[in-house]
């Protein structure tokens, strides 16, 4: 199988159930931001990072492909009129968040509390962490506008909430980690 097609030369893609759109469809977009998000996971695992992490974020890499596939997919071809799954695609469910819940608990006992918003920064590696959530939360705004145009599992889009909550976290964590400085914003005082 070759990896080009020339199908998209014209400027269409095709969803998974075989339905062709422009490829700037906001559906598209959706899933290439996850797609991209996905990229600068792997990013992160690709660090000098304790082991029980890089095992998370496999297992969330794995996850965004099932997000991915949710969004690529036609919801008209998606269902039987009965409503099971006619293309037996996966899901995310409410394990999968609880996971997500779970590990931010976790870090969360390790760090000192926080009091301040901190900026991004302070370790190449916390770096990636805070892009990565800002992708997310790109992926999570996209999501939520395909979502009023054509509803799909709503554990989607709780995933990607929570995703983006624990990148957070997790850029916190490295910090720690890596005795990296964690830098408060503090607003500037009005006159």
């Amino acid at each position: 199988m070759k990896v080009y097609t020339k199908t998209g030369d014209q400027g269409t893609t095709a969803l998974f159930g075989g339905t062709r759109v422009p490829k700037h469809h906001i559906r598209i977009d959706s899933y290439g931001t996850v797609d991209e998000l996905n990229s600068h996971i792997g990013l992160i695992r690709d660090q000098q990072i304790d082991p029980r992490s890089e095992e998370i974020l496999l297992h969330i890499q794995d996850r965004l492909f099932t997000v991915g596939a949710v969004l690529a997919t036609d919801p008209d071809k998606a269902t039987l009129k009965s409503g099971k799954d006619r293309l037996n695609i996966p899901r995310v469910d409410e394990e999968d968040v609880v996971l997500l819940e779970n590990e931010m608990d976790r870090m969360d006992a390790e760090l000192p509390q926080m009091t301040h918003f901190v900026l991004p920064g302070g370790h190449t590696t916390v770096s990636y962490c805070h892009i990565a959530r800002c992708v997310c939360r790109r992926a999570e705004r996209l999501a939520t506008a395909l979502y009023d145009i054509e509803p799909f599992d709503q554990y989607t889009l709780k995933y990607l909430n929570r995703l983006s909550d624990y990148l957070f976290v997790l850029a916190r964590k490295l910090s720690y980690d890596l005795k990296a400085k964690e830098i408060k914003w503090i607003p500037k005082k009005l006159d």
